[in-house]
């Protein structure tokens, strides 16, 4: 896609600090880490987000994010690995092409890329429930 910065970095158009290359794959550096090692897994071919991202593609992305995750414990020596990916704006996406976080975690590495725990009512888990189930 035209003016996409991953799709110039996946090509090789743009030097990066790549750790992973395949036919369909690179995997760089993120400019941003979260942590020592927090890596991206890009696609070559352009997808916006999950929803057009073809289910094989999903799959080997995930695929490469686990095998750079094992490489990653055996060499970094982290304690845990967050693997993240956002879809949209809201969901924190400034990237409109899709890609896997593959994130080392360390004891004490002040991240916390988690949630806040809410607490619907089990008629409110009910009626979410039946929503997502009507299609």
């Amino acid at each position: 896609m035209d003016g996409c910065i991953f799709c110039k970095i996946a090509s090789g158009e743009i030097p990066s600090n790549t750790i992973y290359e395949d036919d369909d794959f690179r995997v760089i550096l993120d400019l941003g880490p979260a942590t020592k090692g927090h890596a991206l897994v890009l696609p070559k071919a352009h997808y916006a987000d999950l929803f057009e991202i073809p289910e094989e593609t999903l799959a080997g992305a995930a695929a490469v994010g686990k095998k750079v995750a094992a490489t990653m414990k055996k060499t970094l020596g982290c304690d845990g690995l967050n693997l993240v990916q956002n879809n949209g704006e809201a969901a924190g996406q400034t990237v409109m092409h899709f890609h896997l976080h593959v994130i080392p975690r360390y004891k004490n590495d002040g991240q916390h890329i988690l949630w806040k725990p809410t607490s619907p009512t089990p008629e409110e888990l009910v009626a979410i429930r039946d929503e997502i189930l009507k299609g």
